[in-house]
């Protein structure tokens, strides 16, 4: 499994209306995707910095989200974000939710 991590910082008071466009508008669209799992968003107490976590089955499939349908996430999103997000990724090591340590042993 392969993890990707988009941070970014909210403008102010953006946040209830970010979780609205993720739930309306992204996850829809990220459940459309060939290899997708899960997103897992947090948001900070002070609501001006988030972080986003998408699961993928593997890394050729969270690659294609990014080189194609990330870039209308980012627009769904821009005028909620102050800069540029970042996004980092990540084998899946372990995970309680989605068995990941049992599946890498076998």
């Amino acid at each position: 499994m392969y993890a990707r991590r988009v941070s970014l910082k909210l403008k102010p008071n953006s946040a209830a209306e970010f979780t609205r466009r993720l739930e309306k508008e992204v996850i829809p669209m990220l459940r459309k995707q060939k290899g997708f799992q899960d997103e897992i968003t947090f948001v900070a107490p002070a609501g001006i910095e988030a972080f986003g976590m998408s699961l993928w089955d593997n890394k050729e499939s969270a690659d294609a989200y990014n080189r194609g349908p990330y870039a209308e996430v980012t627009k769904i999103l821009e005028k909620l974000v102050d800069g540029t997000a970042r996004v980092d990724t990540y084998e899946v090591s372990n995970s309680t939710f989605h068995k990941i340590a049992t599946a890498a042993m076998a």
